[in-house]
């Protein structure tokens, strides 16, 4: 597989379901207004990387409809490749999700994606967008969560990145209102036995373990030992932790006034790979992670918020300085 002429290979590929996002300001049954925009984790990191100045791929299949449309013009805007989206001309829609306020900074998300474009994802979507000279394939727990094809995509990618050579990142990102903990153990361990870098929050972790109520330090064991060369364990406003064969690093959060949650995880894993690509070293990936994080806490949306790599040292401004 080549890269089309004129063009350089991405850094990263990734691939999954984005899907039109509507957002409600208060509970849905009362009604109101509704915000729309487009959402879904690997794109949002996908974002989130383009926006600190890398080249990244999305792969994936979107609806022949307006929300379709709005997937791929939205990528496009913000830099992203896709060049290997496709567009389903079977009837199936784009998928479809609602969010609403309901605590603080607490969100409930309804779904509306089965049967969707997004579902049919199938290796022969996705491994075409490995093109010679990727250094990361970024991969989530959510897509093998949608359908058996999608499932095989993964690990059709997973293992084709591996043999070639290319850094593969699994986010276990698990959504209990997809599958059940034990459907994810099964369909995760085999994509983690191609899996270089893994990243999961605290509660995540026993999803990739055959023995899931080990406790953290043996945990990471068993994964160093399984051949995963990093182990990031994400741990919201206490920081992160990043366990190699060598060393721990930990990291606290970046301080700010948290607005949505929603997508966090997706602009630490951002910031984490934009690091990873620059050869950075391990706690500087992490402040890097932590930061971009931050900017995704204290503003509303799932990517909306993510800074661009000139914007990165906002944060170390004093509060309430005005840039000039």
């Amino acid at each position: 597989m080549t890269t089309p002429a004129g063009q350089s290979a991405p850094e990263v590929v990734t691939f999954g379901e984005t899907m039109g996002a509507l957002r409600a300001r208060g509970p849905l049954k009362l009604g109101g207004d509704l915000g729309l925009s487009v959402a879904g984790a690997e794109s949002n990191v996908a974002i989130g990387l383009a926006r600190l100045g890398h080249r990244v791929r999305w792969a994936g299949r979107v609806g022949a409809d307006e929300l379709g449309d709005l997937v791929l013009r939205t990528l496009r805007a913000e830099g992203v490749d896709t060049s290997h989206a496709a567009v389903d001309d079977t009837g199936r829609p784009t998928g479809l999700l609602l969010t609403e306020p309901r605590l603080g900074t607490l969100t409930r998300v309804s779904y509306y994606r089965s049967g969707s474009a997004g579902s049919a994802l199938a290796p022969a979507d996705v491994l075409p967008a490995l093109t010679p000279g990727t250094r990361i394939l970024h991969l989530t727990g959510i897509t093998p969560a949608l359908s058996a094809t999608a499932a095989g995509a993964a690990l059709a990618a997973a293992t084709a990145a591996h043999e070639a050579g290319t850094t593969v990142c699994l986010d276990v990102n698990y959504r209990s209102r997809l599958w059940s903990g034990e459907r994810a153990r099964t369909a995760l361990r085999p994509i983690l036995a191609h899996t270089d870098l893994l990243i999961a929050s605290e509660d995540e972790l026993p999803l990739v373990l055959e023995h899931p109520d080990v406790p953290e330090p043996e945990a990471v064991r068993t994964l160093l030992a399984a051949g995963v060369g990093e182990v990031v364990v994400k741990r919201g406003a206490r920081g992160a932790s990043v366990f190699t064969a060598d060393a721990t690093t930990d990291r606290a959060a970046r301080q700010v006034n948290a607005v949505d949650l929603v997508g966090a995880g997706d602009a630490f894993v951002a910031g984490y790979l934009s690091g990873l690509l620059l050869d950075a070293d391990v706690p500087a990936r992490l402040h890097r992670a932590v930061t971009t994080a931050a900017f995704a806490v204290a503003t509303r949306g799932d990517w909306e918020g993510l800074p661009s790599r000139h914007e990165l040292t906002l944060l170390d401004e004093p509060d309430g300085t005005t840039v000039r």
